[in-house]
This record gives structure tokens, C-alpha cells and sequence, in this order.
């Protein structure tokens, strides 16, 4: 086990269940499988859940509820079994999302390769190889924090900010990976784009990824990129999906 869960009041919004203190792996398999359980059990005092990368938050009324008789309710649903070692949700998606490294559109691959520590080649074999987790969904609308990488890619943000990175870039930084949902500004370096789109608010199911899904971003080249670009209308660029039992 990685460390006892801490339960804490927000305010009177609600409760935040926390597995560690910092993000890893087992905390976040804990996360994960405990926010399914809490769902599971239906409590009505519970309106929403929502996770962060090592946390469960459980949207509810303070003021309205019991907090101790709450409080030992989840303690004794955290007691039934060992949260880091637990079983990944069913129902999860794995997604092969085509992805061009480097060029002009992903300018920064090289620069990440050599903080890193590998040769551009190197960096391009591990990160489109690489089978990496959606560990949360945050900071935009569907925007995925996927990891881990191997311990090279435990590099540092930059500590200027790219003015803007364009929607379905592929970015790096401490062992983990973004699709940006929209031309955002980043700290994360730029080694990757896809033609993925995490959020499409017109779609049926805005959000195409979910906490637990899996990803791999297989290279392909800029002229394959452009082909999915003009001839993929529903966003999802070409990419392939299967479920995982």
C-alpha cells in the first residue's frame, strides 16, 4: 500500500478523499477504482464525483448531511480492500491516435529529446510506443493527463510559456502527456500532433476519453497527417478505438 487515504471537508461543498501526496501510480489506480465504488453505492446524498490525479472529490451538501456518519461510511468502504492494488474500472477504451513528432508542426521534439537525455530517434521509439493511462481530466473541457513515462521523461516544464500550442497537440513534461483540447499557452513542450479531438461539444459524447482509458500515439508522417485532416470531419483523426475488458 502506498499510504493511508486522508478524508477532508472543502468547505460545505463537499468531501475530498486523497490517496497520496504526490501523483503515482497506485494512488492513482486507488482513485480511480474507489470513485467507481462510491458510485456504485448510490448514496443520494452524493451529486457529483470528480477526481484529480490522486484524489476523489464527492460533491454534497455539508450543511444538510451528517458529516461524522458520512465521514464513517466512506471509512468503512475504504476498508473493504487495498485501493492501490485494486482492479481498473471496466467499460475503459484503448486509442491508437495517429501522431507526426517533430517537424514544424511539433517544433520542440528535439529540444524535449535532449532534456531528456535521448537522441531524437529515441525520443520518437519510446513516446509513440508508449501505452499511457488518462490519469485525469482537467485544466479545459475533455483535456487529458495521461501517464506514466519511463523515468527520462520526468523533465521539467520550461520556465517560459509557449505563446500557443495549436487544439490536438501532443505535449510533455514530468512523466506525463497532454492533448490539448484548444489552442492553448503552455509550459509543456510541443512533440507531437495529432488531429485528435478530445472535446466535441456538437458530438453526441462531448468527451471522447475518460479516467482509465488508455492511449498510444503511433508515428506517422506529415503527409498521412494531412490526409486525416482533410478527410476525417468527426474529429477523432483517424484514431482507433477498442475496449478493454
Amino acid at each position: 500500500m502506498s499510504g493511508d487515504p486522508e478524508i477532508k471537508p472543502v468547505g460545505l461543498s463537499g468531501l475530498l478523499v486523497t490517496f497520496a501526496g504526490e501523483m503515482s501510480g497506485p494512488a492513482n489506480r486507488a482513485a480511480l477504482a474507489f470513485r467507481t465504488a462510491v458510485e456504485a453505492e448510490n448514496w443520494p446524498e452524493v451529486h457529483e464525483t470528480s477526481m484529480s490525479l490522486v484524489s476523489v472529490y464527492l460533491a454534497i451538501d455539508l450543511v444538510e448531511v451528517d458529516l461524522n456518519a458520512l465521514t464513517t461510511r466512506l471509512e468503512h468502504l475504504l476498508a473493504t480492500q487495498d485501493w492501490y492494488a485494486a482492479a481498473l474500472p471496466e467499460g475503459r477504451s484503448l486509442w491508437h491516435v495517429p501522431t507526426v513528432y517533430g517537424t514544424d508542426l511539433a517544433p520542440q521534439l528535439e529540444e524535449a529529446a535532449t532534456v531528456a537525455g535521448l537522441d531524437p530517434e529515441d525520443a520518437i521509439r519510446q513516446l509513440s510506443t508508449s501505452r499511457v493511462r488518462v490519469l485525469t481530466i482537467g485544466f479545459a473541457p475533455g483535456q487529458p493527463y495521461m501517464g506514466e513515462l519511463g523515468a527520462a521523461w520526468n523533465i521539467p516544464r520550461q520556465q517560459g510559456l509557449t505563446k500557443s500550442v495549436p487544439a490536438g497537440a501532443l505535449v510533455t513534461a514530468i512523466r506525463q502527456l497532454i492533448v490539448f483540447t484548444a489552442p492553448t499557452p503552455t509550459g509543456w513542450r510541443h512533440v507531437g500532433q495529432t488531429a485528435f479531438r478530445t472535446f466535441r461539444q456538437d458530438a453526441p459524447h462531448p468527451f471522447a476519453l475518460t479516467p482509465g482509458d488508455e492511449l498510444i500515439f503511433p508515428q506517422i508522417s506529415r503527409a498521412e497527417y494531412d490526409r486525416i485532416v482533410a478527410s476525417d470531419p468527426s474529429g477523432r483523426g483517424g484514431a482507433d478505438r477498442e475496449l478493454l475488458s
